[in-house]
């Protein structure tokens, strides 16, 4: 009997995985070069945010690993690089590919957690707010108007300065900043599907309210959440970076994208362009491959597009 059961399951899988390989949503993705171009920065950013630790030249936040005569070396295919240094070296001696390694682990754990918790309270406020409407919708929505009249930016400042720097609060200001995204678009999508006749229905037989969100409504919003979840990722880690080299958000302690930049930048103008170029470089294919991802999404996810 469990000899059948499992082989049931196993060909459960296998026509799951065939009917996703002839749908024509794979059949899109292999036909759209900027969504395989996305999927391939976004594993390779993956990869080594997971395993790159295991293989960076060097601990640069280790200092019996690095050594301060190794300061401002070059490139190694430039006059005075050394081959121990791919990308060069920054103000302290150590090594940048290293450095963007070790950072890309923060940068990418900030944008994924962030984009996690914002879904999470921004998805369940827009939920209620649809749904029950009234009051509770009125309150929901004035707190999210009141937000939106100030710049992202500014909030994320604001907060920062109030909690302090560190890469907890920096979760805090950012879930503050971004749940209001997915709060809009799911109690407008909530709105127009609670009216629909299987929704009347469920209510008229007595399903309780929640079952009804989640087995009705829910699977509904869906598509739209991943997508905005999608491109959040590659805006949280700019903002992190942005508020990194402001001074305002990751520790100096800590490695980050952002501050490798900024470290940079104090001496972009003399000459040692790697410091702050490289990092930058590294953020923006990142953020340009989550972004070349979410809108291959975005295009094949929402009905209205097609």
């Amino acid at each position: 009997m469990e000899k059948t059961k499992i082989v049931n399951k196993s060909a459960d899988n296998t026509s799951l995985w065939k009917t996703f390989l002839e749908s024509e949503f794979f059949f899109n993705y292999r036909h759209n070069t900027s969504a395989i171009i996305g999927s391939i920065l976004v594993l390779i950013a993956i990869l080594v945010a997971v395993f790159g630790k295991f293989i960076a030249p060097q601990n640069p936040y280790d200092l019996s690993a690095i050594n301060l005569s190794d300061a401002y070396l070059p490139p190694a295919w430039l006059t005075g690089g050394d081959s121990k240094f791919l990308l060069g070296t920054d103000n302290q001696g150590r090594c940048i590919l290293s450095a963007i390694i070790y950072g890309s682990v923060s940068s990418l754990t900030i944008g994924l957690v962030g984009m996690i918790a914002s879904c999470i309270i921004g998805t369940t406020l827009g939920l209620i707010s649809g749904y029950y409407g009234g009051r509770i919708d009125a309150f929901i929505m004035r707190i999210a108007d009141i937000q939106l009249s100030f710049p992202s930016m500014l909030i994320a400042l604001f907060m920062m300065s109030i909690f302090g720097r560190g890469i907890d609060k920096l979760l805090i200001a950012l879930t503050m900043v971004g749940w209001v995204t997915y709060a809009r678009t799911v109690r407008g999508e909530t709105l127009s599907i609670k009216n629909k006749e299987y929704v009347d229905a469920a209510r008229t037989i007595g399903i309780p309210n929640l079952q009804i969100i989640l087995k009705h409504i829910m699977p509904n919003v869906i598509t739209s959440v991943i997508v905005l979840a999608t491109i959040q990722v590659g805006n949280f880690i700019l903002t992190e970076a942005t508020l990194s080299f402001l001074g305002v958000g990751v520790p100096i302690t800590e490695p980050s994208l952002g501050l490798l930049v900024k470290t940079g930048f104090d001496v972009l103008f003399s000459g040692l362009w790697w410091t702050s170029v490289f990092p930058g470089l590294y953020i923006m294919l990142v953020v340009f491959g989550i972004n070349l991802l979410g809108d291959f999404l975005r295009d094949e996810l929402n009905p209205n597009l097609k």
